[in-house]
């Protein structure tokens, strides 16, 4: 940063009298000469700076050259530190190549006097200590770097002896406190009068500082034990605290090597090959190139298992709760339906505003599907417009274009009412059966904290004789206490294909609220009928949100954090396995 200073200032005087570009001096004070730059040429010297003044010898000022061209390309950069650090490398090698017995004792003094950048020949020696070209031993010297105060008191004595000298000249009359400060400076006056007073040098008469001793008669233990430091002799270790307070001095440890030749020395470095290519192979070249040695031992990285999202954890769980309950699966691998099985077979008017583009995913192509039962289409229209089993229909005029429509389906009902067609005429005849699925069904809403447009749907039915809507109240809370919703409420409500209708609502702990969670119901005659199921068979049946269930067992206050685009992976890893409840 001094130098991109020197530099900068170089520049805007280029054009001044003082030379070519002489930069102005630039340190962090006065005493310190950080940097020449030599603006007009390519050369620009640091030198090392005089405010720290090392107790061991100083290596001697670097010279790099550089190109008038501030910006150098990395490649090009990282090319001539491979190409420094070889030659570094290459120096200790032919160092040691002297004989069997040549050792460097000390990388920093063996740096210095090779001209050579201690950190250079370290990174050097330890690259070569992989192959086991040299083997080292670790170094440690503590010392002393003088500062800048250091320096100073190296210089023109210490601040107390300042003071004293400064009395001493104007004798018994004395020197008021401005006056002293107007003369050698406050930093000066104000910790040199403090040490005098405490040394009994000086006392105080009036207003005035007065000499008590004569400078002769005392001596500068800074000034001498700094001399003495700097020259490389000892100091009590008093005296070297008393520095270290004042500030004088700073401890340094410098951590170097002794560095012998290796079991692998050789005097040239042969880069090992890692990996085998095609064109060693090609060319033969294989034969001839030394390779790394591999550790066919070592263990790899270990590796994560997969971790289940936690929609998946609560599927298998529901899964496996409804198999334990005697359910079955059924097939819905088919994300695309037809209105026909959608809505018609469900006895839902085709002016029903759920089948609105604003409710439903139509599709463009194919928009239409291809073929549907033809006789149960008769009696499901037959139905719609004219009524049975004791309903007078919806008396409109059923349109087969608007069932054949192609969409993304609602919900897995669709398949539900495929099923029980397939149970209504299967051969042999109708047999008691209970099915469940558990997959994705879209609908085009709004999304919330509590609704997507794309979500999962437990579907679940039992088709029997002379079942009630008791049956289906104790089926649905059987289901829910096994997976740890115990708080549930239902609600009246409408459904076209079911009457009686039901909405399930469970309590969110965290949300402290209650959740829908979906709708049930016993299907209508006008669905059944026409399937050619028996007259005293009834379908109790239910819909259930997967996701709002998982919610509340895992307790995910927005939805959009458990499925979509913006759901955390971590999330999968973080997820907990159990929850225990407090007992009082």
């Amino acid at each position: 940063q001094t130098l991109r200073r020197a530099r900068i200032m170089g520049k805007k005087n280029k054009g001044n009298k003082k030379g070519k570009g002489e930069a102005a001096l630039v340190g962090l004070n006065a005493t310190a000469k950080f940097a020449v730059l030599d603006v007009a040429g390519l050369t620009q010297t640091i030198a090392t700076p005089v405010v720290s003044t090392s107790v061991q010898p100083a290596p001697a000022s670097t010279k790099v050259k550089k190109t008038k061209e501030s910006n150098i390309a990395a490649g090009s950069s990282n090319n001539a530190n491979s190409a420094q650090s070889a030659d570094v490398e290459n120096a200790v090698l032919k160092y040691l190549s002297t004989s069997e017995a040549t050792t460097i004792d000390d990388t920093f003094t063996w740096s210095t006097s090779q001209n050579i950048e201690h950190l250079q020949v370290v990174g050097a020696i330890k690259s070569l200590l992989v192959e086991a070209y040299v083997c080292t031993k670790d170094i440690t010297n503590s010392f002393y770097n003088i500062t800048a105060e250091g320096d100073m008191i190296i210089s023109n004595g210490s601040q107390e002896m300042q003071v004293l000298k400064a009395l001493c000249e104007v004798g018994d009359e004395g020197v008021t406190i401005p006056d002293l400060q107007s003369k050698i400076g406050k930093d000066v006056t104000k910790i040199g009068m403090g040490n005098c007073m405490k040394s009994k040098w000086i006392k105080k008469d009036g207003a005035k500082l007065v000499p008590i001793v004569k400078v002769d008669d005392v001596k500068d233990e800074a000034q001498i034990a700094l001399m003495a430091l700097k020259e490389g002799g000892k100091v009590d270790d008093k005296v070297l605290n008393t520095l270290k307070r004042r500030k004088s001095i700073v401890p340094v440890t410098r951590k170097s090597y002794s560095v012998t030749r290796g079991p692998g020395y050789s005097e040239t470095r042969v880069k090992k090959a890692a990996d085998l290519t095609k064109e060693m192979l090609e060319s033969g070249k294989w034969k001839e190139t030394v390779f790394k040695s591999y550790n066919f031992k070592t263990l790899g990285e270990k590796v994560g298992g997969g971790y289940l999202h936690p929609l998946l954890k609560v599927r298998a769980e529901f899964r496996q709760i409804l198999m334990e309950m005697g359910f079955n699966e059924m097939p819905t691998n088919k994300w695309v339906e037809s209105s026909f099985w959608n809505f018609d077979t469900l006895f839902q008017p085709q002016s029903h505003p759920a089948r609105d583009a604003h409710d439903t995913f139509f599709i463009k192509e194919p928009a239409e599907t291809v073929s549907i039962p033809e006789d149960y289409y008769l009696r499901v229209k037959e139905m719609h417009e004219k009524g049975g089993s004791g309903s007078i229909g919806y008396r409109y005029d059923f349109k087969r274009e608007e069932a054949m429509k192609n969409l993304l389906r609602t919900h897995t009902t669709a398949v539900s009412s495929q099923m029980l067609y397939k149970l209504a005429n299967q051969k042999g005849g109708f047999t008691p059966q209970r099915y469940f699925s558990i997959d994705r069904v879209f609908r085009n809403e709004s999304m919330d904290a509590t609704h997507l447009c794309e979500f999962h749907q437990v579907e679940g039915l039992v088709a029997d004789y002379n079942l009630s809507l008791g049956d289906l109240i104790g089926t649905i809370e059987t289901f829910f206490k096994k997976i740890g919703i115990t708080k549930m409420r239902f609600k009246p409500a409408f459904n076209p294909y079911t009457e009686p209708s039901m909405e399930i609502f469970g309590y969110h702990p965290d949300l402290k609220s209650w959740t829908e969670l979906g709708n049930s119901g016993m299907f209508r005659p006008e669905m059944l009928a026409p399937m050619g199921l028996p007259k005293d068979v009834r379908v109790i049946a239910w819909g259930l949100s997967l996701e709002r269930p998982t919610m509340i067992k895992y307790r995910i206050k927005n939805i959009r954090d458990l499925f979509g685009h913006k759901v955390e992976m971590a999330r999968t890893r973080t997820a907990p396995i159990a929850r225990y409840e407090t007992v009082v």
